[in-house]
């Protein structure tokens, strides 16, 4: 693991855990990239609040990742903030560069045979107004059958990484069996929660049908984003931090404990709490 750097290229937020998935994936991409990773795990879940309370919430998140970090880019690695407030967050730090997390929409529509999606995601992604857009002007030949499941959020954020296999199968039967009940040939994964669970959802629900999840667009964009951007950052010193670090805004001492066995089989450096 790299050792400390004093600015980050990619700051990564989400409501705890779920994102920590797409950090790794654009790190694969792009190896040298310096990054950093903010849980809200005191405003956790996102999901279940309203528009304001999701803004409210985020943008006091980003303004500590700006003082903390300053961050060349951010990526909102939540589809949840993403899908609610992405524009209004946009217009309250017009000076950085924002990239959001999408569910899979037009990728699904391409990839079914039957035209039977399902989308799997909070409630708010559910029912929010910017879903049911991506669903109109992509996946208008398409049913698409739509499933909010907060317990499952809750289990990958509070059970999964010390669950057995069986315990992660039957979390996550029921929304397989949801969307099998209704012939779904491609189930995306519209909550970053979920992408720690698609090779269980994907074994559970069987080589008919395609999981699917928005990290590998997420990654290019936002690369592509820091590319064009990076030349005009005013470089100031920040507070140090280890490359790939998860810092968290609110933890009690079990719930540390499993972040950083979390952080320990991921190879990635447990970085605290931080307010």
């Amino acid at each position: 693991m790299k050792s400390d750097f004093c600015c980050a290229d990619f700051a990564f937020l989400d409501s705890g855990t779920g994102g920590i998935p797409y950090m790794l994936a654009l790190k694969q991409k792009q190896p040298s990239a310096r990054c950093v990773y903010l849980g809200d795990t005191k405003h956790f879940p996102y999901g279940e609040k309203s528009v304001e309370e999701i803004t409210e919430c985020a943008a006091k998140s980003i303004s500590l990742i700006v003082k903390k970090w300053n961050p060349h880019t951010l990526i909102i690695a939540c589809n949840t903030i993403s899908v609610t407030a992405l524009e209004r967050l946009r217009s309250l730090f017009p000076k950085l560069p924002i990239v959001g997390t999408v569910p899979a929409i037009k990728l699904a529509a391409r990839l079914t045979l039957n035209k039977k999606i399902g989308f799997l995601a909070t409630n708010a992604s559910v029912n929010s107004l910017y879903s049911k857009r991506l669903i109109d002007d992509f996946a208008e030949n398409c049913q698409v059958y739509c499933r909010g499941d907060p317990e499952l959020v809750r289990f990958i954020e509070k059970d999964f990484f010390t669950a057995s296999i069986e315990q992660k199968k039957n979390a996550v039967k029921p929304a397989v069996d949801f969307f099998a009940s209704n012939g779904c040939d491609v189930i995306i994964l519209g909550c970053t929660h979920f992408t720690h669970i698609a090779d269980i959802m994907q074994l559970v629900a069987g080589n008919n049908v395609k999981v699917i999840d928005s990290r590998e667009g997420v990654s290019k964009q936002a690369i592509r984003v820091e590319s064009e951007d990076s030349s005009k950052k005013t470089e100031y010193l920040s507070e140090s931090f280890k490359d790939m670090s998860f810092f968290a805004t609110a933890a009690a001492p079990e719930e540390e404990k499993e972040y950083k066995l979390l952080c320990k089989r991921l190879d990635i450096p447990w970085g605290g709490i931080v307010q």
